[in-house]
């Protein structure tokens, strides 16, 4: 489980910003499913408050860990300062692997690797390594790692997967499985958002194919099958892609992905990767969940990763910005973090941080929030 990251010196964050999934034993348990982090974490604010940077933070430092060791061995690292402050972009990540939990704390240049660092706790808390610069110190059943000639822009981690150092296996697998749709340009679009590719892959797996299928229905779109068609390119290569079922006076009706709703064919490729991290208990990063979508359609879409789990049962989270003000009053104040900006710099704080009796359990987060009196709104 996603424990908590932070960053310093990374985009609009100037200072250290940090988000917590974590709950103690006062959370009610209908919030914490009795788990000891969250599964769902809204983030809210103004447009240009700095919410997409916040989620690049994590998207960043789980690419960095799972593939830099693939990139070019001259490439820059795509990392960017706060307004092109010379000194290193910081990071950290808590999680929790089995009854183990680590902590994963890199700074680092356009240029490379300043310090790279994995600790474990189960006990107490050891050092795994510590690189700094081209230098690697590891525990006496790692001292494999001292030998393994490291590179400016790539992590230690995936240089170990490389090399196929199954001990960091687990954490390798950790950062690859957290699932993203925001790159260094923003919002982009990738395997989840290419319909066409999402079509082939539910061609390929039925059992996915039905989950989506049904929960299409369940949105009440209309939708009463769904039908996975091809077609041969130009190329010779087949193109798969998606056939909404309509009936329409008791007949069946094809609609296709041209003229089907922008929300429709939204929820079809969500649920491709939504699927996909609730059956393996991973981590999915969402900017600008809502887009296109209904604000009644998001309690549901986040109901997949609010339920509660048998023990061994894999736990799904889910990070996401979202501009709907009402889904604050489903995610609660624990599960909220809300992004501000001043003189162009963000900061972002929990809801449950707020001193006082603003924010109470049974009342709305809407009410104080339109009232500008938790932040997070437009200077208007």
């Amino acid at each position: 489980m996603l424990l908590e990251y932070g960053l310093r010196n990374f985009l609009s964050f100037k200072e250290g910003a940090s988000v917590s999934f974590q709950l103690d034993a006062n959370v009610p348990p209908r919030i914490s499913l009795n788990l000891p982090a969250a599964t769902v974490m809204c983030v809210k604010g103004a447009n240009g408050s700095g919410k997409t940077h916040l989620l690049k933070g994590l998207a960043f430092v789980a690419s960095f860990v799972a593939t830099s060791f693939s990139s070019d061995p001259e490439a820059e690292i795509p990392v960017a300062p706060f307004f092109s402050d010379p000194g290193p972009s910081s990071f950290y990540v808590d999680f929790k692997i089995d009854d183990a939990t680590y902590r994963y704390e890199l700074d680092v240049t356009a240029s490379g690797v300043v310090r790279e660092a994995l600790f474990k706790a189960s006990k107490r808390k050891t050092l795994v390594f510590e690189r700094v610069q081209d230098d690697v110190k590891a525990v006496a059943r790692l001292k494999v790692l001292e030998g393994v000639k490291v590179r400016r822009n790539a992590s230690v981690i995936s240089a170990a997967y490389h090399h196929q150092i199954d001990e960091l296996a687990p954490v390798h697998a950790f950062f690859k499985n957290i699932h993203f749709n925001v790159g260094s340009s923003g919002t982009r679009e990738s395997l989840f958002m290419d319909i066409y590719k999402v079509a082939q892959l539910l061609n390929e797996h039925n059992d996915v194919r039905a989950y989506v299928e049904q929960f299409l229905k369940e949105c009440d779109v209309g939708i009463t099958r769904l039908q996975i068609s091809s077609e041969e390119g130009s190329d010779g290569k087949r193109r798969f892609f998606p056939v909404f079922i309509h009936e329409v006076d008791g007949r069946e009706c094809q609609v296709m992905p041209a003229t089907e709703s922008a929300g429709t064919k939204q929820i079809f490729r969500l649920m491709l990767p939504i699927a996909a991290v609730v059956a393996s208990g991973s981590v999915l990063v969402l900017d600008e969940l809502d887009l296109y979508l209904h604000p009644h359609l998001l309690p549901k879409l986040l109901g997949l990763f609010l339920q509660e789990k048998a023990p061994g049962e894999p736990v799904a989270q889910l990070l996401f910005s979202t501009h709907h003000s009402e889904v604050m009053d489903l995610c609660g104040r624990y599960r909220t973090t809300l992004v501000n900006k001043d003189n162009n710099e963000s900061y972002t704080y929990r809801l449950d941080e707020i001193p006082g009796d603003v924010i109470r359990n049974d009342r709305s987060l809407v009410t104080p929030y339109n009232d500008r009196k938790i932040g997070g709104v437009p200077r208007l």
